[in-house]
């Protein structure tokens, strides 16, 4: 029987939910809980986000998104003290799984997606922090941290550090005034809100650790995605599109490249992350589809420097294997 939060009957109480039914969801990669409730016909979703994940930032983000006509969920309830808030349901859809079972509606849904980005690059950006260079580099510096660690891998660190200064340095100037970057934008955190009606109606989760950066980030997100394969047919089409909906500018796909690379260098820290530090090793399994992107993403002249530090300092048999790491 799973163990309910201490307060979670007064807070649905307090919310107009008294009584409610209360089913736990299983989780995502960070320490929140989700809950789905019913209560006389209706449903709605209720995440627990106690310290150090209090839901200050996931309201601040979804009201703006809100304002600014992005599907978010609405906010029905909250308690920031406790760390609850009640939320909208948006179902089960998740676009990645509706693409499993129709995947001849894979251009639909990526289409539509791309067509949510590129209305929210033509917004002003949010109050929320820059993506700044510091950010990056740290980002980045989780590969060395964790997966070079925890394969017992002698790196220079800190010519990692510097590799990357001079790849970025070009993006950072092409990135102002700079966009919302939702920072967490696949199909496993797009939802549909009318799956039977097709891919079009979506609406965006996980969107708390926003930030004003540049317009490529997302889509390498979406684009590149650790958890479901898109091919490199597909993303070139939806790259096409992406162009024809906004106006791109500087060297667009080199920013592309760039931030494939930073993204993917990021991701592969974080599951090694998950696997040591967090006992979550079922993400070991997605690196290699992150290292082969990468791979991709280090072929761009624009990366010429990190490639290099790469081939000094990464062993080829463990390349050949696209990074894979034993549970």
């Amino acid at each position: 029987m799973t163990t309910l939060p201490d307060g979670i009957y007064e807070f649905l109480g307090s919310a107009g939910w008294a009584g409610a039914q209360i089913a736990p969801l299983t989780g995502d990669a960070s320490f929140r809980r989700y809950f789905r409730v019913h209560h006389e016909g209706r449903s709605a979703m209720l995440m627990h986000a106690p310290p150090p994940e209090e839901p200050r930032e996931f309201l601040h983000v979804g009201r703006w998104l809100l304002d600014q006509q992005i599907r978010a969920p609405r906010i029905y309830a909250e308690d920031l003290e406790g760390g609850w808030v009640l939320i909208e349901d948006f179902g089960d859809a998740r676009m990645r799984d509706w693409l499993d079972e129709n995947p001849a509606g894979e251009d639909e849904a990526y289409a539509s997606a791309i067509e949510t980005l590129a209305d929210l690059h033509r917004k002003p950006a949010g109050p929320f922090p820059p993506y700044d260079e510091e950010t990056y580099l740290r980002e980045a510096g989780l590969f060395t941290e964790w997966y070079c660690a925890a394969l017992g891998l002698d790196v220079d660190s800190d010519g990692f550090e510097a590799a990357w200064r001079e790849a970025l340095a070009p993006l950072m100037a092409s990135q102002q005034p700079g966009v919302t970057v939702l920072r967490d934008y696949h199909a496993e955190n797009i939802m549909l809100l009318r799956p039977n009606a097709g891919a079009k109606e979506q609406g965006v989760i996980d969107f708390q650790d926003a930030l004003v950066g540049h317009p490529a980030y997302d889509l390498v997100s979406l684009l590149q995605d650790a958890r479901r394969d898109v091919s490199r047919e597909l993303e070139a089409r939806m790259l096409a599109h992406y162009r024809a909906c906004a106006n791109c500018g500087g060297d667009f796909e080199a920013d592309y490249a760039r931030l494939g690379a930073q993204r993917n260098t990021k991701i592969v820290g974080i599951f090694a992350r998950l696997d040591r530090r967090d006992g979550k090793p079922r993400y070991l399994g997605m690196i290699p589809r992150v290292w082969e992107a990468l791979e991709r993403d280090l072929a761009h002249p624009a990366l010429a420097p990190v490639a290099k530090w790469f081939d000094d300092n990464i062993p080829a048999q463990l390349r050949a294997r696209h990074g894979a790491v034993e549970a």
